[in-house]
């Protein structure tokens, strides 16, 4: 029994030495820990589990971009800023000898809680029950509209006086796309002396003379393929499409340039809809929700909240979701509206 027992302990003292050394020999992160949530604009040294402290070199990347190298066993340091929001893959490579080792983690990027903001009520003003809005616009004193299909009706651009709801001038929109889908309008912004008008699930956005309506152009969806909200935001249009993602397009040509995701606190924000540009910033209706963001253009940070739950306080049966942003540049108010709301409201947007 006492040679057994021998024997035992033996075999038990060589995998618990095998176990350490095992362990001890695994290359990888310490910090950050996969999974971690980070806030933007954090410094965050990359922190590394080493087998031998002799080698030949480390080389550390984000998403297949190395940012940093190293010939000895000393943290890089990492600016978020510099990676910008939403989950980023950390790599890191060391060779010994000739050898490759690699190490995985993930993090991901959020920005800090954004600004809180509520409004003023200035005016309400009359706004037609049978329109499903889409799209407003604000320019030389009228208030560019568009609309779409739903409950039955027609897809529109209008030409509204702000202060009485009166139609002043309309266009409808009827049959199909050539990809066999109804047309369905979208949102609107104005490029020169031409209205673009999006399409929902046509894959395509037209092209209007802005004084008489009439289509003078067309162009294709990419890889943003639904059309929800778009703005001007003079060097690029950008263009929701019911994700979290803004795409920037050429105003000329229409073709893709490039695109953001947009996160918040929370995470990504899904469903951005109609889009105003005001001041160097995107105001998005958030599609079911009763608030619009305030989207940095250049990182997708949500830099703001404006809360605008009890605006609307005596809804008719008619309406649907919260929809239309305008920017009167004069008095630096807001007009919003929803989908067959009957009414279009000025606010003032004020910080809490």
């Amino acid at each position: 029994m006492k040679f057994y027992n021998i024997l035992g302990v033996v075999a038990l003292s060589v995998v618990f030495v095998v176990g350490c050394k095992s362990q001890k020999e695994k290359f990888e992160f310490v910090t950050p820990q996969s999974g971690q949530t980070i806030v933007y604009g954090e410094k965050i040294s990359l922190k590394m589990q080493f087998p031998d402290t002799t080698l030949d070199s480390v080389i550390y990347s984000v998403d297949g971009e190395v940012i940093g190298r190293k010939q000895d066993t000393s943290t890089v340091v990492l600016d978020t800023q510099n990676i910008g929001i939403g989950t980023r893959n950390l790599v890191a490579k060391v060779y010994v000898s000739g050898k490759e080792s690699t190490a995985y983690s993930n993090v991901t990027v959020l920005p800090e809680t954004p600004k809180q903001y509520t409004f003023e009520k200035v005016a309400s003003y009359p706004h037609d029950t049978k329109a499903f809005t889409q799209g407003l616009e604000y320019h030389d004193g009228i208030l560019y509209e568009s609309t779409g299909a739903g409950n039955e009706l027609i897809s529109s651009i209008r030409k509204v006086d702000v202060k009485s709801g009166e139609i002043l001038q309309k266009k409808e929109f009827v049959g199909k796309s050539d990809n066999g889908q109804d047309y369905f309008g979208e949102g609107i912004t104005i490029v020169e002396d031409k209205i673009v008008f999006l399409m929902w699930l046509n894959k395509e956005g037209l092209l209007l003379n802005k004084s008489n309506f009439e289509q003078v152009g067309a162009f294709s969806y990419q890889n943003s393929n639904e059309g929800w909200g778009i703005c001007n935001a003079g060097e690029f249009l950008i263009k929701s499409d019911g994700s979290n993602k803004l795409t920037f397009l050429n105003p000329k040509t229409f073709q893709e340039a490039h695109a953001i995701t947009v996160y918040d606190s929370h995470g990504p924000v899904d469903a951005i809809n109609e889009l105003e540009f005001i001041e160097g910033k995107v105001y998005a209706n958030i599609y079911g929700k009763d608030v619009i963001a305030i989207i940095d253009p250049q990182s997708g940070v949500v830099e703001g909240q404006i809360n605008l739950v009890g605006l609307h306080s005596a809804p008719s049966q008619t309406d649907k979701e919260l929809n239309g942003i305008a920017f009167n540049s004069a008095t630096k108010n807001l007009y919003v509206t929803g989908k067959q709301w009957d009414k279009l409201y000025e606010i003032k947007v004020v910080a809490r």
